[in-house]
């Protein structure tokens, strides 16, 4: 793909990523993201078949935006009491990001889309998560940070923490107050208390 075809299709994400965050996932049609990005619908379907094939390529986007972000602000002095600690931050500022914000358009296209199957984006990033949290655990443990038994069990119970809130913050909201409580809750359950 050349510049100026990669240059048109990122400008096609970055204007159907809006669509999706005003009217959700199942609201938007081709000619919604036609109309957005002002090009004919031939030059949309030059670059995408689907909706579906424009969310699921903004969300690998927003991923790698995310891991770049995470890991850009890390460094070999960092411990891993550091590092989630950065972590939970960058959770917080996506909980509490009430616009510009696809949550609504993520889930409606999962629900819609009942797929148990390991291939499944949401499903794929949640694992993710679960192993660098894991690993991130191991590394506390091993340097004396952290005290856990159940290094996977935590990873995947924080996971389920996050995402919980998640939906709160969608549905009936979520408050600072709120969400410093739950991470709080959680740093305080892997450190080491010194006597």
């Amino acid at each position: 793909m050349g510049e100026k075809s990669a240059q048109k299709k990122q400008y096609i994400l970055n204007t159907a990523r809006s669509v999706f965050v005003e009217k959700g996932f199942k609201n938007v049609t081709m000619k919604d993201i036609v109309e957005a990005c002002e090009i004919s619908r031939g030059g949309l379907y030059l670059y995408f078949d689907s909706t579906e094939q424009i969310l699921m390529e903004i969300l690998q986007m927003e991923a790698q935006e995310t891991d770049d972000v995470f890991t850009d602000h890390i460094s070999e002095e960092d411990t891993a009491a550091d590092i989630l600690t950065l972590f939970l931050k960058e959770q917080k500022k996506e909980l509490l990001q009430k616009k510009n914000n696809l949550t609504v358009a993520v889930y409606e296209y999962f629900f819609a889309h009942k797929s148990t199957d390991k291939n499944n984006m949401l499903h794929k990033q949640f694992d993710a998560g679960v192993r660098v949290l894991e690993k991130l655990i191991q590394a506390g443990i091993a340097s004396g940070e952290f005290y856990c038994e159940d290094p996977r069990g935590a990873a995947t119970n924080i996971m389920y923490v996050l995402e919980g809130m998640k939906i709160n913050a969608q549905t009936f909201g979520i408050t600072e107050k709120m969400v410093d409580e739950q991470l709080l809750y959680i740093m305080q359950g892997l450190f080491v208390e010194f006597e």
